[in-house]
């Protein structure tokens, strides 16, 4: 009896002693990303060697990524920003060269395109505007480096998009042997945005607040489109204004709103995909900033270009450039699975060249 008690005392010892030792042995643990979500990482010698890592984002407001030490799981180190960019525009590439959304990616470098790119001669820049993304601010940085101004917090606001005074030229407006010649030797940029956050920016800032004073949006697309696309029958007036399901229902509407489109002119900018508006499978780019990590992507972009001594991009406020899935989610809320399938399969595009994760939180 006694040596069945000391046999059963040793045991427990022994599960003692392994659940102290597993506690310094175990190198899985858990960090926050931007989105407020959880992501596992687990330290293995492959995870380290074969794989550039995520960007990761240690607590929400923090303004620097990290990767995991080579040295040490509990160590963090800034991540090498060329290395993003490389992997950013290898996944260009993959998604450029794949057949089956061939007709979601590709489009032709025609006049349409040529005016949405910006020139600086002075300092062989090349910049594509893709609007609700921050492009104001690269206007003007682009604006000093062509001495119109010599410090961006000097630059007028309704200056910046009048763009017959801002000096700065469009590749448009140059000859064929003018455009060739800079397409293949200027550093060329551009920046994106998570597509669906992105058309949430361009409803809220052209058919809710409209800042700019473009009336032309409240007054003449918004009823355009609530004629076509609203489908209630118990409030259709127009006076209550564009609400983001007509303007969802339209978006995805891939013959319908053909028409409206070609009404509309060139104030659809502003919810084109981003391979309509600037080509990037069929112009080389050397740099494809996010808005989510602008913060790293401003000063990486100045320094690629060889300007970053000669103007600084502005500052940005802590946050205000991260994704906000809460804020998608509350604007997608009482949409259609099928809306929301349509709209989807228009941008699948932008969401697979920039490696933006599919919203299955909407879709499913």
């Amino acid at each position: 009896m006694r040596r069945h008690w000391l046999l059963v005392g040793a045991c427990g010892w022994v599960l003692l002693i392994l659940m102290f030792v597993s506690k310094f042995i175990n190198f899985s643990f858990r960090t926050p990303d931007y989105a407020g979500r959880s992501e596992i990482f687990v330290w293995t010698l492959s995870s380290v060697t074969t794989k550039l890592p995520s960007v990761v984002w240690p607590e929400k407001g923090a303004s620097q990524p990290y990767i995991l030490s080579s040295v040490s799981p509990s160590v963090v180190e800034p991540i090498d920003w060329h290395l993003v960019n490389e992997k950013r525009l290898e996944q260009l590439s993959t998604v450029c060269s794949n057949s089956s959304i061939w007709n979601l990616t590709h489009t032709t470098v025609r006049k349409f395109v040529l005016d949405r790119i910006f020139v600086c001669d002075k300092h062989k820049i090349l910049f594509c505007q893709t609007p609700k993304v921050g492009n104001t601010q690269w206007k003007k940085v682009l604006i000093v480096l062509n001495g119109k101004f010599s410090k961006v917090e000097a630059i007028p606001e309704n200056l910046v998009h009048d763009h017959e005074r801002n000096g700065l030229p469009r590749l448009s407006s140059m000859t064929d042997t003018e455009i060739h010649q800079r397409l293949n030797s200027y550093f060329k940029f551009f920046i994106v945005r998570d597509p669906f956050e992105r058309l949430i920016s361009a409803f809220k800032d052209k058919f809710v607040k409209n800042p700019r004073f473009e009336p032309w949006y409240k007054h003449d697309i918004a009823p355009a489109i609530v004629r076509k696309y609203r489908r209630s029958h118990h409030d259709d007036s127009e006076s209550v204004g564009l609400r983001f399901e007509d303007f969802v229902r339209y978006l995805g509407d891939k013959t319908g709103r053909q028409h409206l489109d070609r009404q509309f002119g060139d104030h659809i900018i502003h919810w084109l995909t981003y391979a309509e508006l600037c080509a990037p499978c069929d112009i080389s780019y050397n740099v494809v900033g996010h808005h989510e990590t602008l913060e790293l992507d401003a000063p990486y972009i100045l320094k690629s270009a060889g300007i970053a001594g000669l103007v600084s991009y502005p500052s940005i406020p802590p946050g205000i450039t991260r994704y906000n899935r809460t804020k998608v989610e509350r604007y997608f809320s009482g949409i259609s699975q099928r809306d929301i399938r349509r709209l989807y399969a228009r941008y699948q595009g932008d969401f697979s060249l920039f490696d933006y994760p599919k919203p299955a939180f909407l879709l499913n």
